[in-house]
């Protein structure tokens, strides 16, 4: 049986769990601030559950790659959409800080410029 962990919590799943609902079924939703009100519901279009995980898990689906390349998401930050990933062996997840989860940009190398 899959694990997930996320937070700091470990759950166990059915493999093919849908990952946003095994996380709201143990009172962890996979949204930042207001986004836990203001989210489509689990329809993969509005992207404010977007996460990072490691593991196995089904492959992108064609809407994940869709919202996944639109602002403020970028298409190769490597996150996923918790409403359409099915867990498929132990994953760990982690979320992001922003309202729709985006990884932070590392910042610039500034260098040592020659004048």
């Amino acid at each position: 049986m899959p694990t997930v962990t996320f937070q700091g919590q470990t759950l166990s799943c059915e493999p093919g769990a849908n990952l946003r609902r095994l996380l709201l079924d143990h009172g962890l939703p996979p949204y930042n601030g207001k986004a836990v009100f203001l989210n489509c519901r689990g329809l993969g279009a509005c992207g404010t559950c977007a996460v990072q995980i490691e593991g196995e898990a089904s492959p992108l689906t064609a809407r994940e790659r869709v919202r996944l390349a639109l602002p403020p998401h970028r298409a190769d930050a490597g996150l996923r959409l918790a409403c359409q990933c099915q867990v498929l062996g132990d994953l760990r997840v982690s979320k992001h800080p922003g309202f729709w989860g985006q990884r932070v940009q590392p910042a610039e190398p500034t260098g040592n410029r020659e004048t």
